[in-house]
């Protein structure tokens, strides 16, 4: 069901930029009256974009979405405010936590527009770390992140 609503969200996503350029290009008058005068193949050519549009809409939520494991060791309660703190620091704060598992959304209201308010980060407790599911661009920037700053500063790989 969620790959559905983002498959939708993505097609309706679509459909407002093609609207806001047709009109900046009717506003403009780069653009005809009719849409004979707009595109070559008129209703035709609407059809063919409308097509495009949903099989991008459907594609996107597979490529666009992830889920990756997180290497942060410890026991939760010591683990946990650093991780909140990491997460505050990226403009995120805690949605809700059920045990061990916490979700993220963005604080700002107007970057959670922007990602169309898929920006809710899940973090799943595993042995030795989190998986942790969203945007692929967040998830690999939170991952890297986290790993960092949890890695034990007694591994040092650059020794001989």
């Amino acid at each position: 069901m969620k790959y559905l609503v983002r498959a939708v969200k993505y097609l309706i996503w679509f459909c407002l930029i093609l609207a806001i350029m047709i009109a900046i290009l009717k506003v403009s008058g780069s653009a005809g009256d009719s849409v004979g005068e707009m595109f070559r193949g008129g209703y035709r050519s609407l059809l063919q974009i409308a097509a495009l549009f949903v099989v991008f809409a459907a594609l996107y939520p597979l490529t666009g979405f992830r889920k990756q494991y997180a290497v942060i060791p410890g026991e939760f309660k010591d683990i946990r405010e650093g991780i909140v703190d990491y997460m505050a620091s990226k403009g995120y704060v805690v949605e809700s936590e059920n045990g061990e598992d916490m979700t993220f959304r963005l604080r700002s209201k107007g970057a959670a527009a922007a990602k169309m308010w898929e920006d809710r980060l899940t973090f799943t407790r595993q042995q030795g770390g989190y998986d942790i599911e969203g945007l692929r661009r967040d998830v690999v920037r939170i991952v890297g992140g986290l790993e960092y700053r949890f890695r034990n500063d007694t591994d040092n790989y650059s020794k001989s």
